[in-house]
């Protein structure tokens, strides 16, 4: 069974950044899409966004919720450190959450409001670590890269 409050904040979580960035250009904090060590901008993965206040950079990444799933323990927040990891600064880290509610449908679309919002700060939050062993189909099926292939064949 889909879990309509995952799906409902999944599919608005996925406008909201938009809105939150004119915002913010409003105010001229200068928001944009955070770059790794390399420049390279990368609008996927935390954080969603890098803005500056008082010539000093920020972190934000933006989400959504609904009463109905925010006491549990459905995961909601992860990052995973890569080569070009897009936290290049030693700063403060935000979460802009807002409590999305379903206010009925126009055509085929739903249409939501806002509820209520949260402006969380990140350092003192606490995480769990998933260790995670992988490869790939290239790696696994070749016989190469420490596999070893016990037999193979056709099947008739």
């Amino acid at each position: 069974m889909v879990n309509k409050s995952f799906l409902l904040s999944n599919e608005v979580g996925n406008y909201i950044e938009g809105f939150v960035k004119k915002a913010m250009e409003h105010y001229s904090l200068n928001p944009d899409v955070p770059a790794g060590a390399t420049g390279k901008k990368k609008a996927t993965g935390y954080p969603d966004i890098i803005f500056s206040f008082k010539n000093k950079p920020y972190y934000l990444e933006c989400k959504t919720y609904n009463l109905e799933n925010i006491s549990t323990t459905q995961r909601s927040f992860y990052f995973s450190p890569s080569d070009d990891f897009k936290v290049i600064h030693d700063t403060h880290h935000f979460i802009l959450s807002y409590e999305m509610v379903l206010d009925g449908r126009k055509s085929d679309k739903n249409i939501y409001k806002c509820k209520h919002y949260k402006i969380l700060s990140l350092e003192s939050l606490s995480l769990d670590v998933k260790y995670e062993f992988n490869s790939d189909n290239q790696r696994m099926y070749s016989g190469k890269d420490g596999t070893i292939i016990l037999d193979e064949g056709h099947v008739e």
